[in-house]
């Protein structure tokens, strides 16, 4: 049962990801297996290569709590994969409703995030600022053109598994800035382009290894301020996830759209308020309030676990 669960996190996560402005590390973070996850990936080093060149095999699961990843990182793989053509779906069709209910998701993440900081001090207050900037800068920034490149793939899984393992930080919202989201989760994991998926999956695991001990380090001698960066990360991330928002599309020089498999190209997402209270406000004030409860429900879960 206790893989059972840490496949569903890792389902949750995957989720996360799939969602631009949603991170599977704040799901991490909340359900009581980031500091866990970190340290497993960041065992991955020469000791583990010497137990499994010696086929100690027995040693090396122990070593790099080899089942633990194998069912969180299972539970992202099988998100990833059954969930973006409904994510394409839900977009394409009910787009208020699913960013209203991540909104809310992620609004209560900052509060269950943030009281898991032990002591206030003016360097956690200062971190939190920080944190809650960057976000912020991020949300803004102009998007890039995509690339097919093999070597700038690479680098979108660096930096997109590096921002889904932060809190707050969403690696799909990331590689949107980077021009490539339509490609790598939506047109490669749907088609199994393995010209995309292979570069980027090569980039993912070189900076997941190498970030993970920078974590990991961070993690362990400042807990508190690190909490409070991450708590600003997700802070800052709301905005991307404002419900009502309109996609700006890929333009060319004469402001035609630009067509990839007969679908115009996303650039960016333009939010806006609503000028009346109508029935789909209500709605999704509704289902905003379910992601409030459902992040409630994943965080009493995982604590109820942790006493058990």
């Amino acid at each position: 049962m206790n893989y059972v669960f840490l496949i569903l996190k890792g389902i949750a996560m995957g989720a996360a990801n799939v969602i631009p402005g949603v991170s599977g590390g704040t799901i991490a973070l909340i359900t009581g297996i980031f500091e866990r996850l970190i340290n497993a990936i960041k065992s991955f080093n020469l000791k583990a290569l010497k137990l499994l060149t010696s086929l100690k095999f027995k040693e090396f699961a122990a070593h790099t709590d080899l089942y633990f990843l194998i069912s969180v990182f299972g539970g992202v793989f099988l998100a990833i994969v059954s969930l973006a053509k409904l994510f394409d779906y839900l977009f394409e069709n009910y787009p208020v409703y699913i960013w209203s209910y991540f909104f809310g998701l992620v609004l209560a993440s900052v509060y269950f995030v943030g009281k898991t900081i032990s002591k206030w001090s003016v360097s956690v207050v200062v971190m939190f600022i920080i944190g809650a900037a960057i976000a912020i800068m991020i949300s803004i920034a102009n998007p890039a053109r995509e690339n097919d490149g093999f070597l700038y793939l690479m680098l979108c899984g660096v930096i997109a598994i590096c921002s889904m393992i932060l809190p707050g930080l969403s690696g799909s919202f990331v590689l949107i800035l980077l021009g490539n989201y339509q490609l790598v989760m939506i047109d490669a994991v749907n088609n199994w382009d393995f010209a995309v998926l292979i570069p980027v999956g090569i980039g993912a695991a070189g900076g997941l290894l190498a970030f993970s001990h920078l974590l990991s380090w961070v993690f362990k001698n400042y807990r508190d301020q690190t909490i409070s960066l991450l708590t600003g990360f997700i802070l800052g991330s709301v905005s991307i996830l404002w419900p009502w928002q309109k996609m700006i599309y890929l333009t060319d020089e004469a402001g035609n759209q630009v067509m990839k498999h007969g679908e115009p190209i996303v650039m960016q997402y333009q939010r806006y308020f609503p000028e009346t209270i109508n029935s789909e406000v209500i709605f999704a004030i509704l289902i905003a309030l379910v992601g409030i409860v459902s992040i409630w429900v994943i965080e009493k879960a995982a604590s109820q676990k942790t006493e058990a």
